[in-house]
């Protein structure tokens, strides 16, 4: 997986992330990731599955990760949940 073709999702509208992964797709990448942590979990399987059923025919989930990540905060270490969803062609 080369790191240009991953979608980080953050706090931006859903639609700004479906654009980049349909741009990805069209500009000849065979696989996309689609990454996101904590609150922004929900935005990106918005973001995949809106780029699956009204954009990219022919796409498929190759597999989806989910993992947790420890990170320092100001109040110590805390637990943040992580997802990376791979879309592929079929």
């Amino acid at each position: 997986m080369l790191k240009d073709n991953t979608v980080f999702v953050g706090n931006k509208p859903v639609m700004n992330y479906v654009l980049a992964v349909v741009t990805q797709f069209n500009n000849g990448a065979q696989e996309v990731a689609i990454k996101a942590r904590g609150k922004a979990i929900s935005r990106a399987v918005d973001t995949a599955e809106i780029a699956l059923n009204r954009f990219l025919d022919g796409v498929v989930k190759k597999e989806i990760m989910t993992a947790t990540e420890i990170i320092d905060t100001d109040s110590g270490k805390t637990n943040v949940s992580s997802i990376e969803i791979v879309l592929t062609y079929q």
